[in-house]
């Protein structure tokens, strides 16, 4: 369970929506980005909606979103990180624009899942999706810290402290930048939102970016 200024974030068909059509759209887009050479698969995938964050390989976007989504899963509580808020703030706002501009595919990938779930209304559909993040009390650090990048250290300590954003906790927003390998046990940490052929898929996927071998997963 994943809190955010002590507050729990729900596990329910919203959250799980939005997280399982941010990814795989994130996948589509991979792969059809490798139709066009090695260095296409840049610059795209949901956490663009984060602009410090714009510059992480979609592969490692996909990385972030199982981790953020296995602290979800848990049975206890887990504090999350500000890499933690901007994935749940970029897949909601994904999936709503997805429901918006793509209703059909939408409405394709949400029934076909490991959940076997009734959809909520269309209409009205983008909003409840964007209140998954919006009704938590952050105070959307992670979107600040990109206009610290340009500023000299001394006058960005000075702005970060003004507005509460402790060094401490950009490290992790950091650490997200400078990834390429996607973590060992990738695969398992998409279990219960997407199918076992979807996980297969999902790990060629990324095999074929980054040419790096990952653990494997059977076949459904």
């Amino acid at each position: 369970m994943l809190t955010i200024a002590q507050q729990l974030l729900p596990n329910n068909t919203l959250s799980y929506l939005a997280f399982r059509i941010a990814c795989l759209d994130t996948l589509e887009r991979i792969v059809l980005a490798g139709q066009f050479g090695p260095d296409a698969a840049e610059g795209f995938g949901f956490l663009t909606d984060v602009p410090f964050l714009r510059a992480v390989p979609p592969h490692v976007q996909l990385d972030l979103l199982s981790e953020t989504w296995q602290k979800h899963s848990r049975r206890e509580r887990l504090d999350a990180d500000l890499v933690d808020e901007s994935v749940l703030y970029a897949v909601c706002e994904t999936a709503a624009r997805i429901a918006e501009q793509e209703p059909r595919q939408f409405t394709g990938w949400a029934k076909f899942g490991p959940r076997r779930l009734s959809l909520p209304s269309q209409a009205g559909l983008p909003d409840k999706l964007r209140q998954v993040h919006l009704a938590l009390p952050n105070e959307g650090d992670f979107l600040l810290i990109s206009q610290f990048e340009d500023l000299p250290p001394f006058e960005s300590l000075s702005l970060k402290a003004e507005f509460g954003l402790e060094p401490s906790k950009c490290e992790a927003m950091f650490e997200a930048l400078g990834r390429w390998h996607v973590s060992p046990g990738f695969a398992g940490r998409l279990s219960g939102l997407l199918t076992d052929r979807e996980i297969a898929q999902a790990v060629m996927v990324v095999q074929s970016t980054v040419r790096v071998r990952l653990p494997s997963y059977p076949q459904a």
